[in-house]
């Protein structure tokens, strides 16, 4: 049965991951949430005026109150810099499975951090929700999420086709990952929290 404790700050070597507060709004629309470049990757449009981001991180602040609510905001720890978000969401009782999804500004691409922040969540989800497995997506057309993934200990499993169709109209095919708790535990992987390889 899966343990749901909300969403508790985590700590890395270099980030926090801590719930988002109302006047983040605007760090989150001008990082990446107005950034092609990032949004591209997103099944949601880029937003095109902070009012959008507004109402949706207020969306996310009310929802805290729910103990199966996890949905963290990324800080670098020395600065506070807001540099992403990531989350677990869609639990399944019956399974103990779940997904986790994660979004980056651009500035902080290939610096490691998306990895270091998945192992964490990761090794919550594990330790301390009681989860059996936790599963995440890619678009093929965006290995470095990939990458990601696999350093954080995940396994490709496949890939669906046309699985997800963006705010352009376009259809993605999207590489599935996963990691079992078993393989986490027997592995070791809750040694690697932190690292920052990529």
């Amino acid at each position: 049965m899966i343990t749901y404790i909300g969403t508790p700050k985590l700590e890395t070597e270099r980030l926090l991951l801590e719930k988002f507060e109302l006047n983040d709004a605007q760090k989150v629309f001008d990082h990446w949430i107005s950034d092609e470049r990032v949004t591209d990757n997103r099944v949601s449009a880029a937003h095109t005026a902070v009012s959008q981001k507004v109402e949706r991180v207020a969306n996310i602040v009310s929802q805290y109150e729910k103990e199966d609510f996890c949905y963290w905001a990324v800080k670098l720890k020395d600065s506070g810099e807001l540099i992403g978000e990531i989350d677990l969401y869609d639990f399944n009782e019956a399974t103990g499975n779940c997904e986790v999804s994660y979004s980056l500004g651009y500035q902080w691409w290939n610096q490691g951090y998306g990895t270091e922040a998945l192992r964490a969540v990761i090794e919550f989800g594990f330790r301390h929700m009681n989860l059996h497995k936790i599963a995440a997506a890619h678009n093929t057309d965006n290995p470095a999420s990939g990458r990601i993934m696999s350093k954080a200990g995940m396994v490709q499993e496949g890939i669906v086709r046309d699985m997800i169709r963006n705010s352009k109209g376009q259809y993605k095919d999207c590489a599935i990952y996963g990691i079992l708790e078993g393989e986490y535990f027997s592995r070791g992987d809750e040694s690697l929290c932190g690292n920052k390889d990529l």
